[in-house]
């Protein structure tokens, strides 16, 4: 797909995920393009087809069908192998003849049981009906999946071969591939498939799986997503559920990836999330969150406020679109109800307005801060009745909302000018 290879290279470099050869760096092994390596798919098919092992393929999909359905009709599993032409022109498939004119399929040398030891599963086998005649290379000169990353393993010196459980089935036929070709098998680690959070399927674009660049417009940071994508199937023995990738390194050991599937979770990514958040400094906060905010709302006072509610940056956005953010630079319009805590009387909450009001212009302008304030409004609060009745209509004043920040915050980013009128208009 155009752009694949690039979306894949962006991907892993937001993740912090680096390499030391491929496509855009170059290495040893190069070309890394499977489109540039053709060349080298025809040597290892000219191996096989000298030893007898691979031939062209002589039927239409047609045929094909008819094959399968009979094996339907018999109620057996259809089988290519059951099928090898007894005579072919080889010609037909030789890559050395200029291109391949009819797909080239293995010849499966021997039909046999296979035993192999996986690093995550253990000892695995299966018998001889897992083994039959793949493609090798397609009528256009491709080679298919299951010849390419045999060769450039081969090629490429690869030991570990990491892979979804769906390929469990198609080792038989890689081992067959491997022994065919005189070459040692890498080893095998079979890793768990990502579950929707219901845990009952894998999880897909239906379920709500996303790009992994989506997470990163959204506002995640890298370290927080490795981190949340290594605890998926895996653990590492103890309690720790946060990691910095060096941590990850060290503590990664592969007896430790479970067999089950592992389930996503939206609210452990986003608590894993802000843990890392948290590790950041107070400019590296202020710069991201000041990205997000209108220039009337880029008030250093205001920062830990905000932090306090997302568990991402995109969250914010969520708090601008709620309005909940607007009673800083607007004032609120809200039901004069709203005021009233619980059953206290219209009355004593005027009263505890104007006792508010008379406290908080003692306090000289530049001493107009939260620990400030909330050492006085807190001395008329705990003389009440209930806190509720002194705080509360201070706080729905201030801001209009029926969950904000503390009165105090607010009235020192408000400042003693705007938060004597607010106070005053809610008398």
């Amino acid at each position: 797909m155009a752009g694949s290879i690039d979306h894949i290279i962006e991907s892993l470099k937001w993740l912090g995920i680096n390499w030391d050869e491929g496509p855009n760096i170059g290495g040893l092994h190069a070309p890394y393009l499977q489109s540039e390596r053709l060349d080298l798919y025809k040597k290892y098919a000219q191996i096989l087809i000298d030893k007898g092992l691979a031939y062209p393929d002589p039927y239409t999909e047609e045929e094909v069908d008819e094959f399968r359905e009979k094996a339907e009709l018999e109620k057996k599993p259809f089988l290519f192998r059951e099928h090898r032409p007894e005579k072919f022109d080889i010609w037909d498939a030789c890559p050395s003849s200029g291109g391949v004119l009819k797909p080239l399929r293995f010849k499966v040398p021997e039909i046999k049981s296979f035993k192999w030891n996986d690093l995550v599963y253990g000892d695995l086998s299966a018998g001889p009906e897992a083994l039959d005649d793949f493609i090798l290379i397609k009528s256009d000169s491709y080679p298919t999946y299951n010849f390419a990353h045999i060769v450039d393993d081969i090629e490429m010196g690869v030991t570990h071969v990491m892979r979804g459980q769906e390929f469990i089935s198609s080792v038989p036929k890689f081992l067959s591939l491997y022994e065919a070709l005189d070459f040692k098998p890498p080893l095998f680690a079979t890793l768990p498939p990502i579950m929707g959070e219901g845990g009952n399927k894998k999880l897909s674009k239906r379920d709500g799986a996303k790009d992994i660049l989506e997470y990163k417009n959204e506002g995640y940071l890298p370290e927080a997503m490795i981190n949340f994508l290594a605890l998926l199937g895996w653990n590492p023995g103890d309690d720790r559920e946060i990691f910095t990738m060096d941590e990850l390194i060290k503590a990664f050991d592969i007896s430790r990836v479970g067999h089950s599937g592992a389930q996503w979770n939206d609210d452990k990514l986003d608590w894993i999330n802000k843990e890392h958040m948290k590790k950041l400094s107070i400019e590296e906060l202020r710069k991201n969150i000041f990205e997000y905010l209108p220039e009337e709302l880029k008030i250093e006072k205001i920062v830990p406020i905000i932090f306090e509610r997302i568990s991402k940056w995109s969250d914010i956005k969520g708090m601008l679109e709620r309005g909940e953010l607007d009673f800083f630079y607007k004032e609120p319009k809200y039901a004069k109800e709203k005021l009233v805590f619980k059953n206290s009387s219209i009355e004593k909450i005027t009263e505890n307005l104007k006792l508010a009001i008379n406290a908080l212009q003692e306090i000289k302008e530049k001493d107009f801060t939260n620990e400030n304030i909330k050492n006085i409004l807190m001395q008329i609060a705990n003389k009440s009745e209930s806190r509720g009745e002194v705080l509360h209509p201070i706080r729905y004043a201030l801001s209009g909302l029926d969950k904000s920040p503390d009165p105090f915050i607010i009235a020192e980013i408000l400042g003693k000018n705007e938060t004597l009128l607010r106070l005053q208009k809610a008398i």
